[in-house]
């Protein structure tokens, strides 16, 4: 996919056209940090280098930080929907829990009331946030092979720009990036999001053991093969929490096992289409935004 984007690319050279090629990028870039993805959950190869190797190059090619979000995406499968331990919760932006909706201040607390509202249009800013908090975690010396991360990020940066302003008008090519990296973003969201958005939160309060941990906090997203290809897999997040390590080809099969299992047993199973997951999502967050319009009025 990357390759045939490559040379339409250039066939078509400097026309409005591109723009297209922009949109199908953003899906491509998608499936390459879907692969990244597995590759840090160590799904494709037995050994962890090898893993390593395959995630550190799709993070160059999609032009992020692998060991960031290697780190981050451990910490909330190790925790996750876990108020104050899943970074995933903790997005300045928006607020996932009624305390930290209380506690926001001055314009984020105006965001907070809206947020169901401003929540896709803050995926456009997706990738360039992944962007930043890449660089700022090199900067920091927070990631292992800080050389080799700057260099990746560096190469992708300038390749990329390179190639747009070299082959494209300056205002092509501003628009290109714009609708490129917005609406990357905006896969990426829409990828996630569904997966814990929504399901219940925990505090230190709250006392799970892994299986339940894992079970009811995710929900999964039906909708066949296609659903599982534009979803990397992840629409089976259940399972794939359950275990992190199976490639996601077999989540699809254990969805039966797991759900029956639960079902036997009683424990709550979160299962919606698509559509109904992003429902889910956009109703609990205008939940927690309640309050604080019911105070302003």
């Amino acid at each position: 996919m990357l390759g045939g984007a490559a040379v339409a690319f250039a066939f078509i050279g400097n026309s409005w056209w591109q723009l297209f090629i922009a949109a199908f990028l953003a899906v491509i870039f998608g499936q390459l940090a879907f692969i990244g993805h597995d590759a840090g959950h160590k799904q494709i190869f037995r050994g962890k280098r090898v893993n390593d190797v395959i995630g550190f190059m799709h993070g160059g090619l999609v032009g992020l930080s692998y060991g960031m979000w290697l780190k981050q995406h451990n910490s909330h499968h190790a925790n996750p929907n876990h108020e104050g331990k899943d970074p995933d919760l903790e997005i300045p932006a928006l607020a996932f829990t009624s305390s930290q909706a209380s506690t926001k201040q001055g314009v984020l607390r105006w965001m907070a009331k809206y947020q169901a509202f401003l929540f896709f249009p803050l995926l456009l800013l997706e990738g360039l946030s992944l962007r930043i908090n890449s660089a700022k975690a090199i900067l920091r010396g927070d990631v292992k092979l800080r050389r080799v991360e700057a260099a990746l990020l560096i190469t992708h940066i300038a390749g990329y720009l390179t190639v747009l302003f070299l082959v494209l008008s300056p205002g092509i090519a501003v628009l290109f990036i714009v609708v490129h990296q917005c609406l990357w973003g905006v896969y990426m969201g829409c990828s996630f999001a569904p997966n814990h958005k929504g399901m219940p939160t925990m505090t230190k309060a709250d006392s799970l053991d892994f299986m339940r941990k894992q079970i009811l906090t995710a929900r999964n997203v039906r909708g066949g093969r296609v659903v599982d290809f534009a979803l990397g897999g992840l629409n089976y997040q259940i399972e794939h929490h359950l275990f992190p390590t199976m490639p996601r080809a077999n989540l699809r099969h254990a969805q039966r096992i797991v759900s029956s299992f639960c079902a036997e047993r009683g424990i709550s199973y979160s299962e919606s289409g698509l559509f109904r997951s992003y429902g889910h999502v956009l109703s609990y967050l205008h939940s927690l935004g309640a309050p604080l319009r019911a105070k302003t009025a």
